[in-house]
């Protein structure tokens, strides 16, 4: 019985809500996640071409030894060049799907700043792995990863999936997702592999902090003593709005 309510939970907290809100607001509701996949899109066809391939990697390749400021300013666009060593459609549909459920569930404005974060939180760490260097309990990296090609939306993917399954008490959908990760980076232990717990990682403290700050803005509910009159509201012809 646990499970299942924990299922019915999650599903009308993370599907069902969603639907109700794209049936509400219609597809321009959806306009950053149809953005996110047809960026996606655009990058991988013009890459094809060699002029196009040169194009998109001085545009949104980003490597750990670039200069700091070059990567940032490559950053955002590395979002939307598909990774080289995964299934570009499967990617895209992973790509919409978590934009469609952010964007519907949290709002354009805080989608970006999750899928940046998560996807910045990556990069800089591992300039930090590289400047630790190698054996230090596994976590440097060999100055040879400083040449590897760094793009791809798989870590907002992630980071967006992990901040809806936290802030939306989602603990299945967070265990595949962040179980995922860890059996990833196990199994294959790349930098891909890193950078996507990394995500994770990001995503959680976010939605700690969202919680918190919620929790803290919220205004609380002013008890009554036993005994007393409340305040009666002037009389104006409509209703009032105070308490």
């Amino acid at each position: 019985m646990f499970l299942w309510r924990t299922l019915r939970g999650e599903w009308n907290g993370i599907i069902v809500d969603p639907v109700r809100q794209l049936r509400r607001r219609g597809l321009p509701a959806l306009s950053l996640a149809f953005l996110a996949a047809f960026g996606v899109i655009f990058f991988h066809a013009i890459a094809q071409h060699p002029a196009g391939a040169t194009a998109v990697r001085l545009l949104g390749g980003v490597y750990a030894d670039l200069p700091l400021w070059l990567a940032l300013l490559r950053t955002p666009v590395s979002l939307y060049v598909p990774a080289l060593d995964l299934p570009v459609w499967a990617g895209i549909t992973q790509l919409f799907l978590a934009f469609a459920l952010a964007e519907l569930a949290l709002g354009r404005a805080r989608t970006l700043l999750i899928s940046y974060v998560t996807t910045l939180a990556g990069t800089l760490t591992v300039r930090v792995m590289l400047a630790i260097g190698p054996g230090w309990h596994g976590i440097g990296l060999p100055p040879e990863i400083g040449q590897v090609l760094d793009t791809g939306p798989s870590a907002a993917v992630v980071g967006l999936f992990t901040y809806i399954s936290v802030v939306r008490r989602a603990p299945i959908v967070f265990t595949l997702t962040g179980g995922s990760m860890v059996w990833e980076s196990i199994a294959v232990p790349n930098l891909a592999g890193r950078e996507h717990l990394i995500a994770v990682a990001a995503a959680i403290v976010l939605a700690l902090v969202h919680e918190h700050t919620r929790r803290r803005t919220a205004k609380p509910s002013s008890p009554t003593t036993p005994g007393s009159v409340p305040t009666p509201c002037p009389t104006t012809g409509r209703p009032s709005l105070l308490p």
